[in-house]
């Protein structure tokens, strides 16, 4: 079994900058692929960064040139540095990867129960 936990969201003024982590624990051989997504209010969740094999990264448009995700394969952690913060990037953030728990195992896919941002105007 693998667990995801987010940290780092809060309450931040337009303008400004947070740096989520979302720690991976548990039966982990290797993270193949990780991403972040949020849901706004009333909204339903969607993508915002990916970081793939060889580390190749994807932003959605809303985000790009603002926010970088990231990843520290030593400590099975991945982060999403958000500059210059704006009002509807408020949400919750929720972590995603996919785990491959044994060398000869598959990748599995797990959710982290998401850290909350808020951005004030």
């Amino acid at each position: 079994q693998v667990h995801l936990v987010e940290s780092g969201g809060g309450l931040v003024q337009a303008g400004g900058s947070l740096r989520l982590s979302c720690a991976a624990s548990g039966s982990i051989f290797s993270i193949n692929y990780a991403g972040w997504h949020r849901q706004a209010p009333g909204k339903q969740r969607e993508f915002v960064a990916h970081i793939g094999s060889g580390d190749t990264t994807d932003y959605a448009d809303s985000v790009k040139g603002r926010f970088t995700i990231s990843r520290d394969n030593a400590k099975n952690t991945v982060y999403l540095q958000m500059n210059s913060l704006k009002p509807e990037d408020t949400g919750v953030f929720y972590c995603n990867a996919g785990v491959q728990s044994t060398h000869w195992g598959g990748v599995n896919s797990y959710w982290g129960q998401g850290t909350q941002v808020t951005v004030s105007s």
